[in-house]
């Protein structure tokens, strides 16, 4: 039933949606970009010290500012624009830079949460949640910061919103038959 539905049928409208986190991916992935940044300052400074040329020393200016963002830039600003939200009620995953994509997920189907975890994610307290909906391919939450809490989080917010649709289902006398809405 929607939320105006609700209103105009006088049932109240349940809690307010809240968000419970926000995530993004582990910060382990600017490794290489930062990397990258450094080694492209230290050839630049040696470079311009090096050539005796002005052609060359702008030949080389120009490819460090290219390298620096296509591989700094453009991966922090990938990384920013990728986002993960809980609330009470659903997940929403956001993620791309020039296209955005934006999924939703009701938490109150009730989905199969797991943790997977390579050694590298696991010396640095990260892994990937998998959320199985049944239906669909699963949503993956790559590279989720201390993975084991986001699963126990997101089981425990489904067990309430399974909870709340129970409860509602429960209102309804044994013998009463539901078509459409009305009793």
């Amino acid at each position: 039933m929607s939320r105006a539905a609700r209103r105009a049928s006088g049932q109240p409208a349940g809690p307010p949606e809240r968000v419970v986190a926000r995530i993004r991916r582990h910060a382990r992935v600017l490794t290489l970009p930062t990397l990258v940044l450094i080694a492209v300052a230290g050839g630049l400074a040696y470079a311009l010290a090096v050539l005796p040329e002005l052609w060359q020393r702008l030949a080389i200016a120009g490819a460090a500012a290219l390298l620096v963002v296509f591989g700094c830039l453009l991966p922090f600003l990938a990384w920013l624009a990728g986002r993960v939200t809980i609330t009470n009620r659903r997940i929403i995953v956001r993620s791309g830079l020039f296209v955005r994509m934006r999924r939703e997920l009701l938490l109150s189907r009730g989905y199969d949460v797991a943790v997977r975890r390579t050694w590298v994610q696991g010396a640095f307290g990260s892994g990937d949640v998998r959320i199985d909906t049944g239906a669909e391919m699963p949503l993956v939450l790559h590279d989720v910061p201390r993975p084991g809490l986001v699963q126990a989080a997101i089981q425990e917010l489904m067990a309430e919103s399974g909870a709340d649709w129970r409860a509602a289902d429960r209102s309804i006398d044994d013998g009463d038959t539901i078509v459409w809405g009305r009793r």
